[in-house]
């Protein structure tokens, strides 16, 4: 009888197992948010990517955002504004950010640069970040690229 017991519980903690990913959703069955934008909403279908995908657990991942030509404080004001934007757009705000992904095209002033105005969005606990040193970006002129992974509330 145990040993009956706890392979039918072994068999329902399997079965749940199977079943988060169909909890969370596919990038089909998510909401996809586009460009307000009508020339970067023709660039993104051109290119193939959206501004934002949010899975049905309430998790929302932000294509990167570019910073540029410059990448001094004003440059970085500009693109966590428009980071925001996609948030509440997306039903987020900073608050529900757990990761950032930065990519630069010369790290070390860019990380500082960045870093000064990133405090004025997230506050303690910060969220994950890492920041990746590369030769270029895909954007003319992009010298910096944040991507976002944030986590809302299933309601």
């Amino acid at each position: 009888m145990a040993c009956q017991r706890t392979v039918l519980i072994a068999g329902a903690l399997g079965l749940a197992a199977l079943a988060q990913p169909a909890l969370a959703g596919t990038r089909t069955t998510a909401e996809v948010l586009y460009s307000e934008d009508p020339q970067e909403r023709a660039f993104q279908e051109s290119a193939g990517y959206s501004d934002a995908v949010i899975l049905r657990d309430g998790t929302i991942y932000l294509s990167g955002v570019v910073v540029g030509p410059t990448a001094d404080k004003a440059a970085f004001e500009r693109t966590y504004r428009r980071i925001s934007d996609i948030l509440v757009r997306a039903g987020a705000t900073w608050e529900d950010v757990v990761d950032i992904t930065s990519y630069h095209t010369d790290i070390e002033p860019q990380v500082a640069a960045m870093s000064e105005v990133q405090k004025q969005f997230i506050t303690p606990p910060f969220a994950a970040w890492t920041a990746v040193q590369v030769s270029r970006l895909y954007s003319p002129g992009g010298v910096t690229e944040i991507k976002i992974v944030a986590k809302k509330p299933v309601r």
